[in-house]
């Protein structure tokens, strides 16, 4: 069985890079936000939002391959959730504190 570690830390950024963290995580949450509107809500699979949203996260809202990726992975596991729990999707917000 594979064991999955995690590291916790906490950054110590200084005012410039946090401003810079809030423009990314603003920049994610609306990319989110821009995915659950345009993509079919029976939509779950991450690959098929993926295949539907990529190039417009990447030039909509600037994000790095990296980030667009895990906007529509992040997606497709809140509609899975929302799915159970026989709810919708709420909207993603930029959570920086």
């Amino acid at each position: 069985m594979e064991q999955v570690l995690t590291l916790v830390c906490k950054l110590n950024p200084t005012l410039s890079q946090s401003e810079k963290l809030e423009v990314v995580l603003h920049a994610f949450a609306a990319a989110c936000n821009y995915t659950n509107e345009v993509v079919k809500p029976q939509i779950t699979s991450k690959a098929t939002i993926q295949n539907v949203v990529y190039e417009d996260l990447r030039s909509k809202f600037g994000l790095a391959a990296n980030l667009a990726v895990r906007a529509c992975a992040r997606v497709g596991a809140n509609r899975l959730v929302a799915k159970k729990k026989g709810k919708p999707v709420k909207a993603f917000t930029a959570v920086f504190t």
